[in-house]
């Protein structure tokens, strides 16, 4: 802590610590406000507010950095592995190779789900949303995993940990294939966590599925990319849930329920579908025309960020992946010729280049999605699997905080005051 800051509320003066982290601005402690001056501050959304203390993740959006454990994204996500980062998030330090290898190990032999959570499939719709599904299954986990749910138990906290990076894969392809009638496949303990997860997503029983390198490499730098992301919605939500003393199975499904929100987790798809509304190349300057008209409702999606206001460390990465998917997969669709064009366009456009509307990892992660054969609807749990590794990571630096609480905003009440009531016939 450093110095003091001066607050004057109701003619009276009052003096806060302030507190520095390693990076990052200073935090007013306001956490004897109420005690001593019998006033609440107000902040929707929480955007000025700091709810915990963490050494997690660090962003700076204003000069585009996304730092895991002080590690900078864009040398993850070139040089690591999911599993590695995993690692690292959980850990704190990135692993040498015994470790990353028993670390691998652990997770690949506990990627199976109870035999009898597969009947629990058949509970739901063929057309239900396989998030849906991802909030019924998840939370159900506990149902099944009883001997890791005491959260005091730093053993259990473990092995629940390792339960759910290794089953969400599983639990996700699961859910595509009922959508599609298809058969469940069972894990394969030969393959790569992102190879074993696009097996069980793409194979069948009758043939064997074989691997694409460059498809695996994209879907792993994806996971890694969307590993954690600071105190975000969904990421808060688990936090809150945990501090009541709920399960982590619960806590994550919490997680899941929160992102499926197209405020949070529906960004790609949007902008998916904002590619299909243009369709062709020879239609973008009309779309781009309309994006810059104050009047029209139409808005780029996938492009700007709420937190980068420079360009998203994250989409650097997704931009080359992008031409790696496409030469692999030889894709020759005008959806993709639209992008590429899209995204040409937009960067030496001066009024996008002014307000700092650079593409964002949204815009890139769809269309990669899309070409290598996910439907929209599959987006969101893709993002959900890969940030349940955060999720978890988050949920056990909370429980571990000993300055950690139950989570209880305060509010700002306008509704009636205090009134008598009237029996009904005399109203």
């Amino acid at each position: 802590m450093s110095d003091t800051a001066k607050f004057d509320i109701g003619g009276k003066g009052f003096d806060y610590p302030v507190m520095s982290g390693s990076i990052g601005p200073d935090v007013v402690d306001i956490r004897k406000l109420y005690a001593q001056t019998g006033a609440f501050t107000y902040d929707p959304g929480f955007t000025s507010t700091a709810s915990c203390q963490s050494k997690l993740t660090y962003i700076d959006g204003d000069e585009g950095v996304l730092l895991h454990r002080g590690y900078a994204i864009g040398d993850l996500a070139e040089n690591s592995s999911f599993m590695e980062v995993a690692y690292l998030l959980l850990n704190g330090e990135l692993p040498n190779q015994d470790e990353l290898s028993g670390f691998t190990n652990t997770i690949t032999r506990h990627t199976m789900v109870h035999e009898q959570l597969a009947a629990f499939f058949r509970g739901f719709r063929r057309d239900a949303h396989p998030m849906a599904i991802m909030c019924g299954v998840v939370g159900a986990l506990s149902a099944f995993y009883h001997d890791s749910t005491d959260i005091h138990d730093p053993v259990q906290r473990t092995i629940a940990s390792h339960r759910l990076i290794a089953k969400i894969p599983t639990i996700a392809a699961m859910a595509y294939k009922y959508s599609v009638g298809q058969p469940f496949l069972y894990p394969d303990n030969s393959l790569s966590y992102t190879g074993n997860f696009l097996r069980m997503t793409f194979g069948v029983p009758a043939e064997a599925y074989e691997v694409n390198p460059a498809v695996e490499k994209a879907m792993d730098r994806i996971f890694i990319l969307h590993a954690d992301h600071e105190q975000n919605a969904s990421t808060s939500t688990v936090r809150l849930a945990g501090s009541s003393g709920a399960n982590p199975f619960a806590c994550i499904a919490a997680g899941i329920a929160c992102l499926w929100g197209p405020a949070h987790g529906g960004a790609n798809e949007a902008a998916l579908n904002m590619l299909r509304e243009i369709g062709t190349p020879d239609r973008i300057p009309e779309f781009i025309a309309r994006a810059k008209d104050k009047n029209d409702p139409f808005r780029l999606m996938g492009f700007g960020h709420r937190v980068y206001k420079n360009y998203d460390p994250r989409a650097t990465v997704m931009q080359k992946t992008v031409r790696e998917v496409f030469d692999a997969l030889k894709v020759n669709d005008p959806l993709f010729e639209t992008a590429l064009r899209l995204e040409e366009i937009a960067l030496n456009d001066e009024y996008f280049v002014e307000k700092k509307l650079f593409p964002n990892v949204d815009f890139y992660s769809g269309v990669i999605l899309s070409a290598i054969g996910f439907p929209t609807e599959m987006f969101t749990v893709l993002f959900a699997l890969a940030r349940t590794v955060g999720w978890v990571a988050q949920w056990n630096e909370m429980i571990t905080d000993p300055d950690q609480k139950i989570g209880r905003p305060r509010q700002l009440y306008t509704g009636p005051t205090q009134r008598a009531y009237v029996p009904v016939e005399k109203r």
